[in-house]
């Protein structure tokens, strides 16, 4: 076979974008690996995604990510979608093959996938979420798929939050109830597994933390966060302190970009070295 000039590409469209690291990690794993593929990062704003997608296409791009404001309108440029996308109603990684694109979720699979990694089952567990947005959706859809016996939604609005509780029991078979968010509000004793899938305490706001009564957390929890700057949330050293399992928000990160460069090269990437670069941009290593 000739030698080949041409990278496989792929990379992400969002606004803003500008800091997300997945191009980082991405690139890192593929230098491991020895596969010739490029992560481009670009600033696509709301209203030109259409316009993006036909870029991607006449050059023939591999795959990209969708990051915020494309994740639902991206629904409208997939020939076909993951059985979790169309649960959930947002895209945030696409293959794209012989011109045809493929949308997934990997947001909720990357969730799971922390908590296997940490020993846990999600099978016949009670999940408990704070928050009804992009990764509350995902998370809760790809639990109650898992296996989950129960999914409480703890969001301020009602709306939101009774809507993917509704989603929920139409969709899956997973029991899931509502429960407004109030300041101070305690944990509900039944659960097993407790998340933040709000973006409180995302940097630069790492003083912040959910606005709960960390004494209902017991030593029976295991309590997640899907903030991964700083991965050593303030919601988290809550949580330990009264004697909770807890899993931080980057080893989230790293899998769904393990997910994401499986699917487009087909070859398993290094968890080491994506969590190894990540740590470093974020300076955390040593």
């Amino acid at each position: 076979m000739s030698k080949t000039y041409r990278s496989q590409l792929v990379g992400c469209f969002g606004d803003p974008v500008d800091e997300n690291p997945t191009g980082v990690m991405e690139e890192a794993a593929f230098a491991a690996a020895g596969v010739d593929f490029r992560y481009l990062t670009m600033r696509v704003e709301a209203g030109k995604l259409g316009d993006a997608f036909a870029g991607i296409r006449a050059m023939n791009f591999r795959g990209i990510n969708l990051t915020i404001p494309h994740k639902v309108e991206g629904l409208k440029y997939m020939d076909s979608l993951s059985r979790a996308a169309q649960i959930i109603g947002a895209v945030n990684m696409v293959v794209i093959e012989d011109g045809k694109t493929f949308g997934e979720n990997t947001d909720g699979r990357g969730y799971l996938m922390s908590l296997e990694q940490a020993g846990i089952d999600i099978r016949g567990k009670n999940l408990t979420v704070l928050g009804a947005g992009g990764a509350a959706r995902a998370i809760c859809v790809e639990s109650a798929l898992a296996g989950a016996a129960k999914v409480t939604v703890i969001n301020r609005s009602e709306e939101r939050g009774e809507e993917l509780a509704a989603l929920i029991r139409e969709k899956t078979d997973a029991e899931a109830v509502y429960l407004p968010w109030t300041a101070g509000m305690a944990v509900p004793a039944d659960t097993d597994i407790l998340a933040n899938a709000t973006s409180i305490g995302l940097f630069p706001n790492v003083d912040q933390k959910p606005e709960i009564d960390y004494d209902s957390v017991t030593k029976d929890m295991v309590v997640t966060d899907v903030i991964f700057n700083d991965p050593n949330s303030l919601f988290l050293q809550e949580s330990a302190k009264r004697g909770a399992k807890t899993i931080d928000g980057l080893g989230m990160l790293i899998n769904q970009g393990a997910l994401n460069f499986k699917l487009w090269t087909g070859v398993d990437p290094s968890y080491e070295v994506m969590r190894a670069v990540l740590m470093k941009e974020f300076g955390l290593d040593g």
